[in-house]
Formats: C-alpha cells, structure tokens, sequence
C-alpha cells in the first residue's frame, strides 16, 4: 500500500479552519518527485490544488477539487485530504496503470500527428502549434486546460502573426484536443478550447487581386529567364489556373498532345477538409492547354530518364521540418524559385548536387 504523507497544518477540518482566508495557496506536502499537493482558504469550501512540474524547470498549477471543510467527502468533487494526494498523484503523472495516465496537450499533438499520417494528410498541422506552445502548456493534461489560460495564450500571439494566421494555429489546436477528448471520456472540459480559441472576427481580408494578361505575360517571360523548367512551371500554372502542388504531380502520361485539342490530365489539389484526401489525390480531371504548352511539355520530356532517389515518405517530410532543415516561413513557390536553377523543385538533393541532371521519369514539369 502506498504511503500516505501527514501534514498536521492541513491534515484536519479544524487545523485547516484555523488558516488565514488568502487568495495564494498555502504550501502542502511533496507526493513524489515534482508533485505537491496545495490547499486555499476560502469563505466557503477551501480549494485542493496541484502543482507539478513541466520538466523543464517551471511548475504549473490547477484547482481540482473542494476540501471537505462544512460538507462531508464524497470522493468525487468533495475531497479529503488523503483523497486529494490519490487524485494529485493521478492528474500529474497517472498511477501504477500507464494506461490511465491523462494525457497532456503534447501527447494529444503526437496522436493528431499520427492520425494525419494515417489520413495521407499533412503532419505538420500537429507540429506548427508546438512551435509557439510553452513548455508549460505543452506539458499541462489536456483535462485541466480552461478557457482563460487558452483566450491568454492565443491573445499573446497578436502583433507577432496576422489575426488570420492566428485563426489557422488555434485551428491546428482545436482539432488535436478534440481528437483527445473523443478518445478520452474523463476530458469533459471542451469549453477551454471552444471558448478561449474561438476564431478572432474580421481576420479574413478578400484579395481578390485579377492581373492583366500583359502582366501575366511578362511574369511567364521573367520566370524563364531565370530558368527554363521554372518557366514551364509558371507557364504551366498560368495556362491551367492550378495549384502548384497539383502541377508538380503530373505524370508524362497525363499530358495528351492533340494537334487541335491538347490537355492536360490535372491531378486534384484534395483541398476541402475530407477525410480521402489520398484517394482524391490520385483523381484527375481534364484542363485544356495551348498547343505551344504542348509542344513545351513534349520537348521538356523526351528521352527523361528516372530518378533513382525513392520519393520522400511522410514521416520524413515531418522530421526534416522539425529538425529546422526546411525554413518554416517559406511558400512552397518561393521555395521553387531557389530551386529553380536545378530544373524545379521535384528533384531531389542528389538530382541538384549536379546541374542539368535527369530528371523522374514520370513527372511532366519537373
């Protein structure tokens, strides 16, 4: 049987009576190794609190239930003071059950992580919040998370992102302790996030900005002049009006070099929220295309050979940008504006160690 720590100041109804009425906790027992056990004199019931440690040097703390100071215990809301060191020790850390451990905003970002990769969805939706979490939340039990510490934490990023950058994060957040909470029926404090990382009003500006055809002209003109595969690339995206993350997964096969009626088999951006975004990605629908665009891509593919570089998985995707090898802060089109010299971004590191190197046999633009 676990020992159970006596602390005559707090121990007894009476003895706890005689403490001063004060809005700071007064100190309590050590229950294990960065666990402590706090009481607060109230009018009424007085307060039982946690405190416990981030593991990085700080300590938070969170009042989880009420002392049996003028009602007696029920071992639910109303707690004794050896009641308390059971229940402290749980929400801290979890007892002999690794199992029954609550889990923290860290875990609940790990198992959203997971099930990204699991939907062929993009995992670092689950690493961006970490990035401007404190080590203190990213430590705290999803279940003792409130609304005023979540508005506070959101709050505090205003003036370092746009409000609607902002709205994209807390996103991020929400679905990761959602996503705990639907696992996890002792997380009954939905509010804290529903409330406190409620979406910021007037975040969005329309800029629906509509560009000449001359100015689309000298763009195209512009992007091959700094090199000719990054000028297909632009081409390709002015011609077809898509994404670049569609454009850079065209096959050679998906390019039908009619005389009088080329096309393009576009492969689908998945964008929309659904849960088969891997299954929308391999859908195509048809774009019509130039005849000079056509003969581009035709010449741009002729005697390819394949790259023998195996293509990036999405594990590997996660860990390169976690470990700070890829600039966060960077589109993806600026990022094929560098690569631009090395015939476009769908080469690998190997393909640009060497100018004019092959490129994949499969893809169409590079």
């Amino acid at each position: 049987m676990a020992r159970k720590v006596s602390l005559s100041a707090l121990e007894s109804r009476s003895a706890r009576l005689r403490l001063k009425i004060r809005r700071r906790p007064y100190s309590g027992p050590s229950l294990a190794r960065g666990v402590a056990l706090m009481y607060r004199r109230n009018k009424t019931n007085g307060t039982w609190v946690l405190k416990a440690s981030n593991g990085h040097g700080a300590y938070w703390t969170k009042a989880f239930a009420l002392a049996d100071d003028f009602e007696d215990a029920d071992a639910k809301t109303v707690l004794t003071f050896y009641q308390a060191q059971d229940q402290a020790k749980k929400l801290a850390r979890g007892d002999d059950d690794p199992g029954s451990a609550p889990i923290t905003v860290d875990g609940a970002l790990n198992a959203y992580r997971r099930d990204l990769e699991a939907r062929g969805a993009n995992p670092y939706n689950a690493e961006w919040p970490r990035l401007h979490l404190t080590s203190a939340l990213q430590s705290k039990p999803v279940a003792l998370l409130t609304a005023t510490e979540m508005k506070k934490w959101r709050d505090g990023l205003l003036g370092t992102m746009a409000p609607s950058t902002i709205n994209r994060l807390t996103g991020c957040l929400r679905a990761a302790l959602e996503q705990a909470a639907q696992h996890d029926k002792r997380i009954q404090n939905r509010n804290a996030w529903e409330t406190g990382l409620a979406g910021l009003p007037n975040a969005q500006e329309v800029r629906n900005v509509i560009l000449s055809d001359d100015t689309v002209r000298e763009l195209i003109a512009a992007a091959y002049r700094v090199d000719h595969y990054f000028g297909l690339l632009t081409d390709t995206l002015a011609i077809t009006g898509a994404r670049p993350s569609q454009a850079v997964r065209l096959r050679v096969e998906d390019l039908h070099d009619h005389p009088l009626r080329p096309k393009l088999m576009m492969p689908k951006s998945a964008k929309g929220g659904g849960r088969n975004r891997s299954v929308k990605k391999t859908e195509r629908y048809s774009v019509p295309i130039t005849a000079a665009l056509s003969r581009k891509l035709k010449a741009a593919v002729a005697g390819r050979a394949r790259c023998a570089c195996p293509p990036r998985t999405p594990e590997a995707r996660s860990a390169e940008l976690r470990s700070g090898s890829v600039d966060r802060r960077r589109s993806r089109f600026a990022r094929r504006v560098e690569a631009a010299p090395y015939g476009g971004a769908a080469a690998c590191t190997e393909c640009r160690a060497a100018p004019r190197a092959p490129r994949r046999a499969t893809c169409t633009i590079g």
